[in-house]
C-alpha cells in the first residue's frame, strides 16, 4: 500500500480504525473521518489525517473527498445502532441516514477520483445484512441495503475500474457490543452458536478488508464477506 491513499470514513473509532491502523501499517496515506474526531486513539492520530465529518451532510462529506489529493481505497465504516428506540419512525430514519443515506453519498462523491487511480470502495455490511433483527429493525435494513448497493454499485463501476465490495462482520469485541459482553447469559449464547468459540477481533475485520483492497482481490467485485467466525452457516 505504500504510496496509496485511503479514506476511512467512520475511522475514528471501533472496527474503522482498526481498519485505519491496518493500512498505516501497510504503508498507506490515511485518511480518516468521524464524529468526535478528537477522541481518535492516539496510535492513528498520530500518523493519519483526522477529519471532523457527519455523514448525514451532502456538502460536508462532498468537502472531505474533494480534499484528498488522490483516492486509491474508501472505506465506509460509519454506523450507528440504537436497538429498541429503532421502531421510533425519526430515529429509524436518522439511522437509514447515517449507515446507508451516508454511504451513498461518500461513494458517489469519491467516484471520480476512484476512477481516476482505478481503485476500490469495501463498505461495512454486517451478519443482520443475512437475517432479522428483532430489535434493530432500522439497523437491519440499513445494512440489507449495504450488501444490495454494494452489488449494485459494483455491476454500474466497472466499467470505469472501480472495484466495490464489503465484509459483514459476525459479534466483534467494540464498544457498541460492550453491553451484551457484560450480559453473561446473552454472551454465553453468542459464543456457543459461533463454530469458533469465541468473538471476533476488530483486527481481524481489519484483515478482511485490507485483503479486498489489495492486489490479491484485483478480480473480486460485488462480494459482500462474512467474517463471523461460522455464525452465519451454524
Amino acid at each position: 500500500m505504500d504510496d496509496r491513499v485511503v479514506a476511512v470514513i467512520g475511522g475514528t473509532s471501533g472496527i474503522g480504525c482498526a481498519i485505519a491502523e491496518r493500512f498505516l501499517e501497510l504503508g498507506a496515506r490515511v485518511a480518516v473521518a468521524g464524529l468526535e474526531s478528537s477522541a481518535t486513539p492516539s496510535a492513528v492520530a498520530r500518523r493519519a489525517e483526522v477529519y471532523e465529518l457527519d455523514v448525514t451532510q451532502d456538502a460536508a462529506v462532498e468537502s472531505f473527498i474533494g480534499a484528498l489529493p488522490r483516492l486509491d481505497v474508501l472505506v465506509n465504516a460509519a454506523g450507528v445502532i440504537r436497538r429498541s428506540d429503532e421502531f421510533d419512525p425519526g430515529v429509524f430514519a436518522r439511522v437509514i441516514d447515517v449507515n446507508l443515506i451516508g454511504v451513498m453519498r461518500a461513494c458517489v462523491a469519491a467516484r471520480p477520483l476512484l476512477a481516476q487511480s482505478g481503485g476500490c470502495i469495501v463498505n461495512l455490511a454486517s451478519m443482520l445484512s443475512f437475517f432479522g433483527g428483532p430489535l434493530v429493525p432500522a439497523y437491519t435494513a440499513s445494512k440489507g441495503g449495504i450488501m444490495q448497493l454494494t452489488k449494485s454499485l459494483a455491476v454500474a463501476w466497472a466499467a470505469e475500474r472501480i472495484r466495490v465490495n464489503a465484509v459483514a462482520p459476525g459479534w466483534i469485541r467494540t464498544g457498541l457490543t460492550a453491553g451484551i459482553r457484560a450480559d453473561e447469559a446473552a454472551e454465553r449464547r453468542i459464543v456457543d452458536r459461533t463454530p469458533m468459540g469465541r468473538w471476533g477481533e476488530p483486527a481481524e475485520v481489519a484483515g478482511a478488508v485490507a485483503f479486498l483492497a489489495g492486489p490479491d482481490a484485483a478480480f473480486i467485485t460485488g462480494v459482500v464477506l462474512p467474517v463471523d467466525g461460522g455464525y452465519l452457516a451454524s
